[in-house]
């Protein structure tokens, strides 16, 4: 069954937030398809945008959405007229008032690039296969371009009449590891379909950035790490710095005893400077040999 679940739907709640956010009663029906409207209306009109994601916050009467895309450009517009348009649109239709902000997948403080984001992956095979471009060159692409920016596993996948053959079929690519089981495996999943001469051509797109630890998890590793920290210097007192690393433990144990060597030789500089008498020993010990060879003269 893990090639039939969604992995965004799989684990959301568990490491994966809504992407709408709100509460509704009676009107929860009207609710959620204005949000299906919003989005198929946004991603129609700004087709050739980049957009990643679209998620939906309500309050009251307010509606806030929020566009995270990698071409902000073309979804501001000039002056801001394309994000007003689309802001009065989406008014007439929920008759609410609305805001909506573009959020720039290409500044420094967002955490998924265009290069290993799933959905513009796809997207970009979908404009080669539209291009006729062989789907086994733009396949080979996708992964490469997102293995080659940090990605640990990608999986491209195409179905349709590829090649223009008459029998449809799939084919896919696959490089790294993409660990669908694993729930904690951050999983990005993204879809699009190539509108070519011989018919619809879908394309699925897999992206694994590695796993998300939880909370509770992270102070057990971070109080495990303290303990090791502790036991390897021997029970001395902590100076305030977390060592997580064996090697760095053991290096760390290992200069402390050469420290406290040093300083019973340093207690004993003293003693070795108040012992002269060794040195007068050889004049004692000349004294006689110079008796018995003036004694042998005289004799």
């Amino acid at each position: 069954m893990g090639h039939k679940v969604n992995p965004y739907g799989l684990r959301l709640g568990v490491i994966y937030p809504w992407k709408s956010n709100w509460y509704a009663g009676r009107d929860y029906a009207d609710a959620l398809h204005e949000d299906i409207w919003i989005r198929k209306h946004i991603r129609s009109r700004l087709a050739r945008a980049g957009i990643s994601s679209i998620d939906i916050e309500r309050k009251g009467d307010q509606i806030w959405v929020f566009i995270r895309t990698a071409r902000p450009g073309i979804v501001i517009g000039r002056k801001g007229a394309e994000v007003d348009r689309i802001r009065k649109d989406i008014e007439r239709v929920t008759k609410k008032r609305v805001d909506v902000k573009v959020e720039d997948m290409n500044s420094a403080a967002s955490q998924l690039r265009p290069e290993t984001d799933a959905t513009l992956l796809g997207q970009g095979v979908a404009e080669q296969l539209a291009g006729r471009v062989s789907f086994r060159r733009a396949m080979r692409r996708a992964v490469q371009t997102a293995m080659r920016s940090g990605a640990l596993g990608v999986r491209v996948q195409c179905g349709g009449r590829l090649g223009g053959t008459e029998m449809s079929r799939r084919e896919w690519y696959r490089e790294g590891r993409v660990p669908l089981h694993t729930l904690r495996a951050r999983i990005d999943f993204g879809t699009a379909e190539a509108k070519t001469t011989f018919g619809l051509i879908g394309v699925k797109v897999w992206v694994y950035h590695g796993d998300e630890i939880p909370a509770a998890e992270k102070e057990t590793e971070l109080a495990r790490a303290r303990a090791l920290a502790h036991v390897t210097t021997g029970g001395a007192a902590s100076t305030g710095a977390l060592i997580t690393d064996e090697a760095e433990a053991e290096a760390v144990s290992a200069e402390e005893p050469a420290a406290s060597s040093e300083e019973p030789a340093a207690a004993e500089e003293p003693a070795d400077t108040e012992a002269p008498a060794p040195a007068e020993e050889p004049a004692d010990t000349e004294a006689p040999a110079a008796a018995a060879s003036d004694e042998g003269g005289e004799a």
